[in-house]
């Protein structure tokens, strides 16, 4: 009798569609191709809706995915898609030049017509981070972290002064040695670290407390960056599973977590519809469904 019934719920397809997921997620994280060279790929991304810094909320993160060297501008968080590429001209494109491709999310800033156009003449790859899909970059991401955690330490208690510290916090990001480099982002660049030894200043010199304030910033930021990375790699895959491979012709399941249906309530939807057949795989863990017109 238990055989039957585990036999007869394994095959009930409302089951299957209703059954809550206990498995780990599949797709371990894949990242994107190793650039050739500096400049080469970037990553970008918008940290929004900080508290106003002279008259910014927003910071535009730039990330150079082969030495990891980053770029932190203070922005507005209604900022048009000209507006941005006039600003990648004058803080990157200006003097490191074109790089060859972007990779972004999908935000409406990265997927206008203005966007693909330009990408387009200047011959740039847009390289779109696809929702829930492991291959997604998270270099970006995990430097907003960081960012994020510097400025909540360093601003003031009216939190309107953040724009005054990017500068150091750039500097600090970009001294520290990267994990997977093993060496700074501005060493990979140059071949050379900055100088920032200590200077002896009188102690009643105004310059103390600004060199003070500097070595402590470097310091505290280096710290905060090493841990993060330490805990990017011990749990980057820790919640994740080996994909199963399918082939065309296979039945599965599709969830429905991101799909709007016509039920009237999403939460006593069926979790799951289907099942579909496979048509071909597009990618290591992208399959492409034969769905229902």
């Amino acid at each position: 009798m238990n055989q039957f019934i585990k036999d007869y719920v394994s095959s009930c397809q409302k089951c299957s569609r209703n059954k809550n997921i206990h498995h780990k997620k599949f797709g371990l994280l894949k990242p994107l191709p190793i650039p050739s060279g500096p400049w080469n790929s970037l990553s970008i991304d918008l940290i929004t809706k900080l508290p106003l810094s002279n008259n910014f909320d927003s910071i535009l993160v730039v990330v150079d995915r082969f030495a990891k060297m980053a770029i932190f501008i203070p922005a507005y968080g209604t900022i048009t898609s000209l507006k941005l590429a006039q600003i990648l001209i004058s803080h990157v494109f200006s003097k490191q030049g074109l790089p060859v491709s972007i990779v972004s999310d999908r935000g409406s800033l990265f997927v206008s017509s203005f966007w693909t156009n330009l990408f387009q003449k200047l011959k740039i790859s847009r390289d779109l981070s696809t929702s829930f899909c492991p291959e997604t970059d998270g270099q970006t991401e995990r430097v907003n972290q960081i960012l994020e955690q510097y400025i909540q330490i360093y601003f003031s208690y009216h939190q309107d002064d953040w724009h005054t510290w990017l500068p150091l916090a750039e500097f600090a990001y970009n001294n520290v040695e990267h994990s997977s480099t093993k060496q700074s982002p501005f060493f990979t660049i140059w071949g050379r670290n900055p100088r920032f030894d200590s200077i002896h200043i009188s102690q009643d010199s105004p310059a103390k407390n600004v060199s003070t304030k500097l070595q402590s910033v470097q310091q505290a930021f280096k710290g905060e960056f090493e841990s993060a990375i330490r805990r990017f790699e011990k749990y980057a895959d820790i919640n994740r599973s080996i994909p199963p491979d399918f082939q065309p012709g296979d039945k599965v399941w599709l969830a429905s977590k991101n799909i709007k249906t016509t039920t009237p309530t999403k939460k006593l939807s069926e979790r799951f519809l289907g099942p579909f057949e496979v048509i071909k795989k597009t990618g290591s863990h992208d399959y492409h469904l034969k769905l229902p017109l």
